[in-house]
């Protein structure tokens, strides 16, 4: 009924919000507790919640958890203020991954460069009057076909630091220059082998990190069980398909092709120019 749908709609906008307000917080000390993590967070606003990650047997922190603001704008302060310690230790905060989107490859790579497609007849002023609001912008390479020199509907933005990537990738939904674009992260040679690394256990805070009961977040482990909680088989999809490869860039963008030519843009296989 059109009463269920919206109530179900109300549901998922609701839940969106809270996730645009919610940080993982890796790195952290033994000793830290969920007084001392949130005595350290609330000089950025109301936290309306604040959990530190347990193993379920010895109790013991596992290194990581989640807090969560009254508002988005006080995550984005939080962010702007880093780097962040508590008790004597550096640690690691980064926008939290909902549970249902952790199963894409490199959820939780590092990343500071961003995958723009769907960007038809877009030039570089409007990607940058666009994304300048997210952070400093490094570049803007807008990819274009070697023979013809048409435009081939997609981008790379590189900013100075991964947070905007996070933050517009998990917003999700970005309309450009009239355009429903997509976004993706784009990874380097290797921050791909990095994530192919982690598949078999081997990775580099690229495993899933276990929170159960914390609304279906997960956070980024090292592929060792020891270490943010994160599981050894590390990401669970198949291999990477479907690049956006400029030749001799070595930038992958996780997503269906554009251009559809084998090895190169994101055809069938993956290719690197």
């Amino acid at each position: 009924s059109e009463q269920s749908f919206q109530t179900v709609n109300s549901w998922r906008k609701k839940k969106e919000q809270k996730q645009f307000r919610k940080l993982f917080i890796g790195g952290l000390s033994s000793e830290t507790t969920e007084e001392s993590l949130r005595n350290y967070y609330k000089q950025w606003g109301t936290l309306t919640s604040c959990k530190i990650i347990r193993d379920p047997a010895s109790k013991r922190s596992r290194g990581f958890g989640f807090v969560t603001f009254l508002s988005m704008a006080e995550v984005d302060a939080a962010m702007a203020a880093r780097p962040h310690s508590i008790d004597g230790k550096t640690i690691a905060p980064k926008r939290a991954i909902p549970r249902e989107e952790s199963g894409q490859q490199g959820a939780f790579l590092t990343v500071k460069k961003l995958f723009v497609g769907g960007i038809e007849d877009t030039e570089e002023h409007h990607l940058r009057d666009y994304f300048e609001k997210y952070g400093k912008i490094d570049a803007i390479e807008i990819i274009t076909d070697r023979e013809s020199g048409r435009k081939r509907g997609f981008a790379f933005v590189t900013f100075d630091d991964h947070d905007p990537v996070d933050k517009i990738v998990l917003q999700k939904n970005h309309t450009i220059n009239g355009h429903h674009a997509e976004v993706r992260k784009a990874f380097s040679r290797p921050k791909r082998q990095q994530v192919q690394s982690s598949r078999s256990g081997r990775g580099d805070k690229a495993g899933l990190g276990d929170s159960p009961g914390d609304d279906g977040n997960v956070g980024p482990g090292s592929g060792q069980r020891s270490s943010f909680g994160g599981r050894s088989d590390g990401l669970r999809s198949g291999g990477l398909g479907h690049g956006y490869n400029r030749p001799g860039s070595g930038n992958l963008g996780v997503s269906p092709g554009y251009g559809g030519r084998k090895g190169v843009y994101g055809g069938g296989r993956l290719g690197y120019g």
